[in-house]
């Protein structure tokens, strides 16, 4: 797999084998995710949209794609899927940051069972994921099969309107708080990460490495988690 972050007149890019790290003259900030063709028993699905924010999609796909643990008590790698809700041209997130879907959503294959999906802030993309019809498909068939549903800050905002997790523990950005708290559908948390059942939320940008390591907690087991934050010097 080949993950390229570019700001500016610089590239930063992970080389394939996830050991190294290479600089690439650009002209113009943009991320680039393409998938490894492999099989993986663990697969996730990050949708984004226009106005989602970068870095909690971004570390969310970083986060799970190191999930390379190779000891005995770790479970697969999570192979990623990065689909944009407009279709597949590059999406452009909350700070003009601009990503390429692996994808478009509308042409993921509905055959494939994912082991999670993962919804990003940013108010604009959340507020594009609640008015989706497919989305909310998606997400409905996900939940009703009991394989886990992520939405982090202001993204749970879609689960409401969807009507996922009623009855369930949820956490979001403060300023959802309110419009999550109407009509009681929830009980909400201030916590960082709350998982309840299938569903894993969380509150925004400084927690999005908290949300990526539970989920690869989830998928993989507690060692792999403990792994990928150690690596990443995350305390």
């Amino acid at each position: 797999m080949l993950g390229l972050l570019k700001l500016g007149k610089v590239c930063f890019g992970r080389s394939p084998d996830l050991r190294g790290l290479f600089l690439i003259p650009a002209l113009k900030h943009q991320i680039y995710f393409q998938s490894t063709i492999r099989e993986m028993s663990k697969k996730a699905l990050v949708i984004i949209a226009n106005g989602s924010e970068e870095m909690e999609a971004v570390i969310a796909i970083d986060v799970l794609r190191r999930g390379n643990c190779k000891k005995e008590e770790c479970g697969d790698q999570v192979e990623v899927t990065v689909a944009g809700l407009e279709g597949p041209q590059p999406v452009e997130c909350s700070r003009q940051v601009n990503i390429v879907p692996d994808v478009s959503l509308a042409d993921v294959d509905s055959s494939k069972v994912y082991d999670v999906m993962v919804l990003p802030g940013g108010l604009k993309g959340s507020e594009s994921f609640a008015k989706s019809p497919l989305v909310k498909s998606l997400l409905t068939e996900q939940y009703q099969n009991g394989r886990l549903v992520a939405a982090i800050c202001a993204a749970p905002i879609a689960l409401k309107a969807h009507n996922i997790a009623a009855g369930h523990t949820i956490t979001s950005y403060p300023a959802m708080k309110q419009q999550l708290q109407e009509g009681e559908l929830y009980k909400y948390s201030e916590d960082k990460v709350v998982v309840d059942r299938n569903v894993v939320t969380s509150r925004g940008p400084g927690t999005a490495y908290d949300f990526g390591l539970k989920l690869v907690e989830l998928l993989q087991g507690a060692q792999a988690a403990q792994d990928i934050r150690k690596a990443m010097l995350v305390e």
